[in-house]
């Protein structure tokens, strides 16, 4: 009985810090979305404790996980992301990494959201290269929306 014990009090102990270990690698994982006085949105991300941007959103309705990066062009969904949320591979491109560069395959979102802002039709690559869940959310996602950074927060409005 003691045994048993060590083991539950040890998996609750586990649980509880791989909670809080994700809560501080995505501090966004619950968005709220203020409505604005001229009809937008907006949605408030609170940065990483490396820094980073990261909160949960849905690609057709299904959930991932974004990274902001304004310095991707597009939005870069790895491979194994693609194949869970139904997208499909278009066109070869070659796409310029930090570690040189990459073939890629052009695809299409039919609907991408971060909180209750939405866009429709967003091209986005396909990328076999990465090892990471995360999706890149790129410039052809950000374009469209008003991105502003300040005090350790990233506003994004529609």
């Amino acid at each position: 009985m003691i045994v048993l014990s060590w083991v539950v009090a040890i998996g609750l102990l586990t649980l509880l810090f791989t909670n809080m270990l994700d809560n501080k690698r995505n501090p966004n994982q619950n968005l709220s979305t203020q409505l604005l006085d001229n009809g937008g949105k907006e949605v408030v991300l609170q940065s990483s404790t490396h820094g980073h941007y990261v909160a949960s959103g849905k690609i057709n309705g299904k959930p991932v996980v974004f990274l902001v990066d304004t310095g991707a062009s597009f939005v870069s969904v790895p491979e194994r992301v693609a194949d869970k949320v139904g997208l499909k591979k278009g066109n070869p491109l070659t796409a310029s990494t930090a570690n040189g560069n990459v073939t890629v395959y052009s695809t299409v979102l039919e609907r991408i959201s971060l909180g209750d802002i939405a866009l429709y039709n967003v091209k986005a690559d396909i990328n076999p290269h990465m090892d990471s869940e995360e999706i890149l959310l790129g410039m052809s996602f950000l374009r469209n929306l008003s991105v502003t950074h300040k005090d350790g927060k990233l506003s994004i409005r529609q």
